[in-house]
């Protein structure tokens, strides 16, 4: 994450101070950092937390990098520090602390002040904000601030125990910057938990020595005892303590370096980016809504009206299928591994491969019936070569008009499902086979060793099937049929489009199709118009072909709630702002 997180300190000496900054160094060190390790000091600690290992080392670092006072650095003057290093974490000669990441080969840089004059600009206009007028109510807590020039900040207020300080307690704030706003406010709630658990520690500890110093020698009453004495002569004799003096701890700043680089580490980790290009399909708006739907039913079902709904109905949801496991399958796993994988093999792949096995004219029947919101029935003893046509044949619909009972033992009505997997036993009542609003594949035996060119060299397993479709109204081949089926056909016939490349064609049509679906529902359904301004309608959209109208009117069952609803709003806003007036 391309932040800067930083421990800042309210001097009454010298206003808001930065004490201890963690930035990201994507590139090599600076020329002078990292050229070798100072004696006494070149101790490596492994350090990892929440499973992120950094190889952290004391580095030197170079005058000009901020660890001195002179002048050409981008810290304060030495002027501008307090004697007793209330304003200073790091001493003078100390190099700093650097992690490296093993991982991505960042490396975190932990020192008093940023190198860079901007970085340091801008954290020393945070640190100020943060310490004087951008607080929350109360002085202590959480706020967020910034701009697009200056970088945007979530900043922690908080107070540290202190027996000698005005009131007893001083004030300090931890800040993080970056440029990215949206990045930022995603990531509060993490921050806010991280950063107060780091401020917790920091107050324990210090009201350890707190309540330690008030048992030697309680300043309250020694105070009160004392002869009045102005304000700035106070205040002049009383310089800031260090914050290590405060916690007692000399190891602060190496665990406060541990804690920021792992923070930045971490809290980059847990959020990644991902490019949308326009709005959200009606496929993925639907499977929202089916996601959303099913999570409301499980809060609402308990164990046993669970186990009662999907014992007493086939497995159907709309968009997505559950398989019903017969008692057989369930209580006697096949333990012979080459059955299991030859029995993989027999599935369909992809619609050009469904294609080259059904043939041109049996698919293009099938995939006409799909297309029209017809019931395709499969019966077949093989689940999973059923499972894997319904999984192909779907690709051609939205979402919203997929309802799928992938295997049963007895027939579903249309109404239930228009996608239906049966067992070769299972009885179909005549006006079904006879209906033209139906199309049957049964799976049998093949009669010979091969009944269609082997392309691919595991098409041998689905040689010893012979796919029979049949329909009460087949599609006759001089029919024009709906223009998405050619369409359709024309990709899976054009050798030079691999089946990816097929596929986002498919993904390409259907949405294609769904806009006129809007369009036509918008008209019809919101504005309710006329059947010759419909008709005109159909014309200028390219569908006013009977199969075409056919679609549209199927599809249109599959539209996402959220654009119904959205189109019944703005079209009820204006006429209820009128009945107002």
């Amino acid at each position: 994450m391309n932040a800067i997180v930083a421990l800042c300190h309210f001097c009454e000496l010298h206003g808001p101070r930065t004490l201890f900054c963690t930035e990201v160094l994507h590139s090599p060190l600076p020329q002078g950092a990292g050229s070798g390790d100072i004696s006494g000091q070149n101790e490596q600690a492994e350090e990892e937390e929440g499973g992120i290992q950094m190889s952290s080392r004391i580095r030197s670092h170079s005058p000009a990098e901020g660890a001195s006072a002179d002048s050409s650095s981008p810290g304060p003057k030495k002027s501008d520090m307090c004697e007793a290093s209330g304003c200073r974490s790091l001493a003078g000669g100390h190099p700093g602390y650097v992690s490296h990441d093993k991982e991505t080969s960042i490396k975190y840089v932990s020192h008093q002040h940023p190198n860079h004059p901007q970085l340091f600009s801008i954290v020393r206009q945070a640190c100020v904000r943060s310490l004087s007028c951008e607080v929350c109510p109360g002085r202590e807590g959480p706020i967020f601030f910034g701009d697009e020039q200056h970088g945007f900040v979530f900043s922690h207020t908080f107070f540290i125990k202190d027996s000698l300080a005005r009131g007893f307690q001083r004030w300090y704030s931890i800040i993080t910057i970056m440029m990215d706003r949206i990045y930022l406010i995603n990531s509060w709630p993490f921050l806010l938990g991280k950063i107060r658990g780091i401020i917790d520690e920091l107050q324990g500890k210090a009201l350890k020595v707190f309540e330690a110093e008030q048992f030697g020698c309680p300043q309250r009453a020694q105070r009160m005892n004392t002869a009045f004495t102005p304000f700035l002569h106070q205040r002049n004799g009383n310089a800031a303590r260090s914050l290590t003096s405060l916690t007692n701890d000399e190891n602060l700043w190496a665990c406060l370096h541990t804690s920021f680089a792992w923070l930045l580490k971490a809290c980059g980790s847990r959020l990644t980016e991902k490019l949308l290009e326009g709005a959200p399909t009606e496929d993925t708006l639907v499977q929202m809504e089916k996601l959303a739907d099913l999570k409301e039913e499980s809060e609402g079902w308990d164990g046993s009206e669970e186990e009662e709904k999907l014992s007493s109905q086939p497995d159907v949801v709309e968009g997505q299928e559950l398989s019903k496991s017969s008692p057989e399958t369930s209580l006697m796993p096949d333990c012979n591994s080459w059955n299991v994988a030859h029995r993989r093999l027999s599935v369909f792949r992809s619609l050009r491969h469904m294609r080259q096995v059904l043939g041109a004219s049996a698919f293009r029947m099938l995939a006409w019936h799909v297309l029209m919101g017809n019931q395709v029935i499969w019966k077949a003893r093989d689940k999973d070569l059923v499972q894997s046509a319904f999984d192909v044949l779907r690709t051609m619909l939205p979402i919203g008009c997929v309802r799928i009972i992938p295997y049963s033992d007895q027939y579903e009505e249309a109404y239930r499902c228009n996608f239906l997997g049966l067992s070769p036993h299972v009885q179909i009542p005549p006006h079904i086979l006879s209906s033209e609003f139906a199309v049957l594949v049964e799976v049998r035996a093949a009669t010979r060793s091969s009944l269609y060119p082997t392309l691919f060299d595991d098409e041998q397993s689905l040689n010893k099937y012979e796919f029979v479709v049949t329909s009460g109204s087949p599609v006759a081949a001089d029919r024009v049929g709906p223009t998405i089926l050619n369409k359709i056909e024309a990709a899976l016939t054009n050798q030079n489009l691999s089946v990816d490349v097929v596929d986002q064609c498919l993904v390409c049509l259907k949405e294609e199709w769904m806009n006129k679906v809007k369009v036509l529902f918008k008209f019809t359904k919101v504005d309710s118009r006329p059947k010759e301004d419909t008709q005109k309608l159909l014309s200028i959209l390219g569908a006013a072909e009977e199969d075409n109208v056919k679609l549209l009117k199927f599809w249109m069952t599959g539209l996402s709630k959220t654009y119904k609803s959205h189109l019944m709003s703005t079209v009820r806003s204006p006429t209820s702002s009128e009945s107002r007036n």
